[in-house]
């Protein structure tokens, strides 16, 4: 009996599970034999993926966070290296996480597993020097924005170009309607969406901050309501703790577990934390402002390694400031609360920015799936059906 194609496959945070849900989705229909191992979050699981370590563990980020964590993660990808050299996967996809990923590519190319790595680290925004590393462990890069593949060719990296899978997931029409009336939001207000992270780390450093500019919002806004999505009952507890500390229990608000693009979607406006999230608030042609603190020592550290004036995927892929960010030190709920209320009480911006946003959504459309799995298929030797 010919042995079944066995994929490994590690995502360590939301956004990786998201894609990697698209992903195992769309290779079970191409290889109907295929079998997985790995880590993964649940929308994976939710896929029939059978995830050997919590991905929360993974679910980390900035230097001295990780330091915080360094022996449990090593231990994890130590186990994780045993378990794949024993089980031989016919590939191994690392999605996103770099700081765990790429060491995990590197040991496992050395023992002769095919590795691919999906979402191609910033090297754009910083860490440039890091692309010698990753030709050490990457057999081959799998980019979501266009400009990528050139850069990783040039570095003698084998490359391809997919698109976002969010561009083919979410649809161009608008669903504000429909969302608020699936969330039940109240009608009459203005909705203001909060997405402070998926992370406890996150949390950690903007959970307060987000509180406490929703107080200040409500007093330059009226009639405002707020949603605000969380993935886990950990980052619940932390987030009612920051309202409690900020004095705002009695805001209006509605803390939802999951819905995070639902809760987009009804919005007007939304304070997002930097992160892929702003990507499906763009696709979504919703106005936002971004907004991200850290370690201090971990910002000093990333600040001089920085290319470009902006973190926000919006920014970064339209060249230019389209969407208002905060970050470190001007991350106050004052700036945070004015530029919020300058969006939601311009009506030049709500003209004019959705067709900028929009311009976006027809350049990463790419039907990624299809794409990804193509590229996969050839890397197995198997023939690719079209």
């Amino acid at each position: 009996m010919p042995k079944k194609c066995l994929i490994a496959i590690v995502a360590g945070e939301a956004s990786g599970d998201l894609i990697g849900s698209h992903l195992i989705r769309a290779l079970k229909a191409a290889i109907p034999d295929a079998a997985f191992t790995g880590i993964g979050g649940p929308k994976m699981q939710a896929e029939g993926f059978p995830s050997l370590f919590s991905m929360e563990k993974l679910a980390v980020r900035g230097y001295i966070e990780v330091l915080r964590h360094y022996l449990e993660i090593t231990g994890i990808r130590r186990k994780l290296v045993r378990s794949l050299a024993s089980a031989k996967p016919d590939i191994f996809i690392g999605i996103d996480a770099p700081d765990f990923n790429l060491e995990l590519e590197r040991r496992l190319k050395k023992i002769g597993i095919t590795t691919v790595h999906y979402v191609g680290p910033s090297i754009w925004a910083w860490r440039g020097a890091r692309i010698k590393g990753i030709a050490k462990s990457v057999d081959h890069m799998l980019v979501l924005f266009p400009f990528e593949a050139q850069i990783y060719k040039d570095a003698g990296i084998d490359a391809t170009y997919v698109g976002h899978p969010l561009a083919d997931i979410i649809p161009e029409r608008d669903q504000t309607n429909e969302m608020r009336s699936l969330l039940r939001a109240p009608s009459g207000c203005r909705i203001v969406t909060l997405m402070p992270g998926s992370r406890q780390t996150e949390l950690a450093h903007l959970g307060r901050l987000f509180a406490e500019t929703a107080v200040q919002l409500a007093k330059l806004v009226p009639n405002v309501h707020f949603l605000v999505p969380l993935l886990t009952r950990e980052t619940r507890a932390q987030f009612d703790q920051a309202l409690f500390d900020a004095h705002a229990t009695e805001l209006p608000l509605t803390v939802l577990f999951g819905h995070g693009r639902d809760a987009l979607a009804a919005s007007d406006v939304a304070l997002i934390a930097s992160g892929t999230a702003t990507l499906e608030a763009a696709l979504l042609r919703k106005p936002m402002v971004i907004a991200y603190k850290m370690n201090s020592f971990t910002w000093r550290l990333m600040s001089k390694l920085r290319y470009q004036p902006w973190v926000g995927l919006p920014n970064i892929l339209s060249g230019t400031f389209v969407v208002p960010e905060f970050l470190q030190d001007e991350a106050t709920a004052d700036n945070l609360a004015q530029a919020l209320a300058n969006l939601l009480m311009d009506p030049v911006v709500t003209r004019r920015l959705p067709p900028k946003l929009s311009a976006l959504h027809v350049i990463l459309r790419q039907n990624t799936a299809a794409r990804v799995v193509a590229t996969i298929q050839r890397l197995l030797g198997l023939k690719v059906v079209t």
